[in-house]
Formats: C-alpha cells, sequence, structure tokens
C-alpha cells in the first residue's frame, strides 16, 4: 500500500507543489505496482493546493493503474 506520510517523508524535500505532489502519487504506483492508495495525513499547503485535494491525490492514483 503507498501511503502519503511515507511518500512525503521519502520524497516531500523534493516537491514544491502540489502538482509535482500528484506526479509523484503517479510515478510510485507505476513503480510500485501499488493496488490500494492510504491519504492518512493531510498534504502541505502548496500554494495550488484545491479544496478537493482529496479526491485529486486519489484520481492521480488511480489514474497510474
Amino acid at each position: 500500500m503507498l501511503s502519503l506520510s511515507e511518500l512525503l517523508l521519502e520524497q516531500g524535500h523534493k516537491l514544491t507543489s502540489f502538482d509535482d505532489l500528484k506526479k509523484t502519487i503517479q510515478k510510485q504506483a507505476i513503480d510500485t505496482g501499488e493496488l490500494y492508495f492510504q491519504v492518512d495525513i493531510e498534504p502541505p499547503v502548496y500554494s495550488d493546493r484545491p479544496n478537493d485535494w482529496h479526491d485529486q491525490l486519489n484520481l492521480a492514483f488511480e489514474s497510474a493503474r
């Protein structure tokens, strides 16, 4: 299972925008073949983070499968 908290711990220092976060989630999903994604924490408040950020992150993960 890919969890947002683990992803941010490992790669959060490289991310500068919400779009970067979505791309990283998609890449991780493809590279690891994970079937499940857990949004277990709230992501940083990037300037481009939408109000529906939770749905957007889930869509990013699902689109990579």
